[in-house]
């Protein structure tokens, strides 16, 4: 990863003939406890999800079936990453403007949240979001 904070996590894998178990464990697999768990799915061909930045809340997000591409941008720096293995998942910071698209067929997307849902701690203005980076007010 290019982008500070930003990490890809590798989550425990038990692999069995009958089918494998992945799991996530509040501060063990990542650094922050879950208050909030949701996901997406059956989402239309073309479409995107996220387009927003959070103020104070940590996410890790999981393509725990399918895949698709998350494009993450600290206001200096952006990346795109693919996710495809729901053993692997995608940590990201807070003030990390997230856009989520090419979701293949069936693709359902977990995100576990480090904080519950606050509708004033999201920013879904890029202007204000790069505003915000430029004038320092964030860390």
């Amino acid at each position: 990863m290019n982008i500070k904070g930003v990490i890809k996590l590798q989550f425990p894998e038990i692999k069995d003939n009958r089918g494998n178990i992945s799991f996530v464990e509040n501060g063990i697999h990542i650094p922050y406890d879950i208050k909030r768990v949701f996901y997406l799915y059956d989402i239309p061909t073309n479409s995107k999800r996220g387009g927003h930045a959070h103020l104070n809340t940590q996410q890790t997000i999981i393509a725990v079936s399918g895949s698709f591409d998350v494009h993450l941008d600290n206001g200096l720096e952006k990346t795109t990453i693919h996710l495809n293995r729901s053993c692997e998942g995608l940590l990201l910071p807070i003030m990390i403007w997230r856009e989520i698209d090419n979701f293949s067929s069936g693709s359902t997307c977990l995100v576990l949240a480090s904080e519950f849902f606050d509708e004033k701690e999201y920013i879904r203005d890029y202007s204000k979001f790069k505003a915000l980076i430029s004038s320092h007010e964030i860390d």
